[in-house]
């Protein structure tokens, strides 16, 4: 029996549902706030929960992304009195399977949730059928709830040949994500042939997509077989696609339509069976709108759209990246593997990342040649740019949630943005003093009104070289 819970604050709402819900054999369960709703969700399994957008204790679609990654990872019907098509969308892309109004039919909500669940029982029985999804994954690290969402798109994509656009921030991985949708495929055993848009001059980038004939223009003294033909049944990588000039975008478009192209200065025209795979950090939607991407162009690269998340948004990853990477650098280089203390690993989760992964791993490779032969990697062994930050960052966000204490002693002292030392190393140094000369060399009073712990506190004592009077 299918189980179905409605989160709705409207019992006129809860009722109605529940009785469509009971009239095709099926047990409904209502609660009356989203708190209620994610407790009893959490402790129960249900196929479907239809959740309402404006709820006395919050909002529904803030509240959706968190739905899915329940261990029974129903399906969500969204169901609102005050129907929004930015919300519908914002619902859509956050794994809903619908998007209703309040004024909607009993025929239209009973479909509705008939068909979602249908889709999950199709969905279940594949995974009984196929237990585990041999995924080649190379390079591609961790098992957060929305890197799998993007793994499950790869393996849909993979097997088929329809044209994929990767999105997401400088240094997300796009091109790792490429080569899984090539590596998973049933072309992996031909070409994988990468074009980096943004690197090609835009006088030459169309010669190197199709190739030219001997004396096709200046300096081409002999005959080059173009990218496009060298991924002939393998898969063409165009990466930072937003860079492509216009007015090779319509050229490109032709070739796409019909894999026919003819090379610079050439009178025959060419054949290549490629599977395109496209990746960019610009936003093409906008790039349309202001006339700098052709629309029909995007329409057809973007059959398949696979966003990657930012390190931000899976800090649960990081401990198994720096494990991975660490491994892999250490073997590369014939050091011995390194082990890292809680603390490094910390301040690794504490940093904000703004190059993702790439910038992860560039840090790990600098890290490990400053710690040279000793075993264990510490905070002290990151670049100091980072330590700073994450440092500065900590500090203030001790000093913002200290609360005011109703015993006698010092209140607060300023935050570190607020002082006027000329570097950090002054600011903090100075903070220190300042937090010894107002808590009267009491450590537990000191650790009390900076939030820091006793073994932090002394740390920092001991690198700026203060010493306690007592």
């Amino acid at each position: 029996m299918a189980r179905i819970l409605i989160i709705d604050d409207d019992e006129l709402i809860c009722q109605s549902l529940s009785l469509v819900a009971r009239q095709k054999g099926y047990e409904a369960t209502s609660t009356y706030t989203l708190g209620e709703g994610l407790k009893k969700a959490t402790s129960e399994p249900f196929d479907v929960i239809f959740l309402d957008v404006n709820m006395p204790d919050g909002n529904g679609l803030d509240f959706l992304s968190k739905l899915p990654k329940l261990p029974s990872s129903p399906e969500i019907i969204i169901i609102t009195g005050y129907g929004d098509p930015n919300g519908a969308e914002l619902a859509i892309k956050c794994g809903a399977w619908d998007y209703l109004e309040k004024g909607a039919s009993v025929k239209e909500i009973t479909l509705s949730l008939f068909r979602a669940l249908q889709y999950r029982e199709q969905k279940q029985l594949g995974s009984a059928t196929n237990n585990v999804v041999f995924l080649k994954r190379d390079g591609i690290v961790g098992n957060s709830a929305c890197l799998k969402e993007c793994l499950e798109l790869v393996a849909q994509a993979a097997i088929s040949d329809s044209s994929v656009l990767i999105t997401g921030e400088t240094g997300t991985g796009k091109e790792l994500f490429a080569r899984a949708v090539h590596q998973n495929s049933n072309r992996s055993n031909n070409k994988f042939v990468v074009v980096d848009c943004a690197a090609l001059p835009e006088n030459l980038i169309e010669g190197m997509l199709f190739g030219h004939e001997k004396g096709a223009y200046t300096n081409a003294d002999s005959a080059r077989e173009g990218l496009i033909y060298q991924a002939n049944g393998g898969t063409l990588f165009l990466d930072e696609i937003g860079e492509m000039p216009l007015p090779l975008q319509k050229v490109f478009l032709r070739v796409l339509q019909e894999h026919r192209f003819r090379p610079l200065g050439s009178n025959r025209e060419l054949e290549s069976d490629f599977r395109l795979v496209v990746a960019t950090n610009r936003n093409l939607d906008a790039m349309v709108k202001s006339e700098r991407f052709r629309s029909d162009l995007l329409f057809r690269i973007s059959t398949f759209v696979i966003e990657l998340p930012s390190i931000r948004q899976r800090p649960e990853d990081i401990k198994e990246m720096a494990r991975y990477h660490i491994d892999r650098i250490c073997e590369h280089y014939g050091t011995p593997v390194k082990e890292f203390s809680p603390d490094f690993l910390e301040m690794l989760s504490a940093y904000s990342w703004p190059g993702n992964v790439r910038e992860l791993v560039n840090t790990l490779e600098r890290t490990i040649a400053a710690a040279r032969f000793e075993p264990i990697l510490f905070p002290k062994h990151l670049p100091i740019h980072l330590r700073i930050e994450v440092t500065k960052t900590t500090m203030k966000h001790e000093a913002t949630s200290r609360q005011p204490s109703e015993q006698s002693g010092p209140a607060s002292l300023p935050q570190l943005h607020e002082l006027r030392d000329s570097t950090y190393s002054n600011v903090e140094k100075q903070y220190l003093l300042d937090l010894i000369a107002l808590t009267g060399n009491n450590v537990t009073e000191a650790c009390r009104v900076s939030g820091l712990s006793p073994s932090r506190f002394y740390a920092l004592l001991k690198k700026q070289g203060i010493q306690l009077h007592h």
